[in-house]
């Protein structure tokens, strides 16, 4: 619908992506009212919602993760799993919409990370205790080598990570003990 130069420019027309949404919603509901298959989404809808997520990845706030092609992947398929979602009666800024749903995408990506990475120095910890940790990075066969766990990032990550999960749990348990004191009215 709107090729050319318009797809061209590095930014999405607000306008334009709203107008294309509309057009794919109305698509849509007259395939759904005549028994087809909901049809595709259109390239123009797409690269927006690229354009959205890639720009939003190169932000001060996400450019330094490694893992940033994840976070774009997380970002498009929310996105893509909420454009039925989107009401343009309730709202004309599409841009903001998906930006929304793309950063909050972004966000889980990276507490996944870190949960990983958590418990991947947590495993390395646990098998130097227990003995059973083996580091074959510069030791010969005979000899015996250590791994360093005094990793100051390391060990601020994991103390930051273990009192944010502490702080989690205990707003979790007020809600659990809130609702348990509402459902006892009934």
């Amino acid at each position: 619908m709107y090729e050319g130069d318009i797809m061209k420019k590095n930014y999405v027309n607000n306008q334009q992506f709203l107008e294309s949404l509309i057009q794919y919603k109305k698509d849509c509901i007259d395939a759904e009212n005549s028994g087809d298959d909901l049809p595709r989404i259109p390239n123009y809808i797409g690269e927006c919602i690229y354009k959205i997520a890639t720009r939003l990845a190169s932000r001060p706030n996400f450019s330094g993760y490694s893992y940033k092609d994840d976070m774009i992947s997380d970002g498009l398929e929310n996105a893509i799993q909420a454009i039925n979602n989107f009401d343009p009666e309730k709202s004309s800024n599409p841009f903001a919409y998906f930006t929304q749903i793309i950063w909050f995408a972004f966000l889980r990506r990276i507490d996944k990370e870190k949960k990983q990475l958590y418990i991947k120095h947590k495993v390395v910890e646990n098998s130097v205790v227990q003995g059973t940790a083996i580091d074959k990075s510069d030791g010969d066969a005979g000899e015996a080598s250590y791994i360093d766990l005094n990793n100051s990032y390391m060990n601020d990550f994991v103390r930051t990570y273990e009192e944010n999960m502490e702080k989690k749990k205990v707003v979790r348990d007020k809600k659990k003990g809130l609702e348990k004191f509402i459902g006892d009215d009934d």
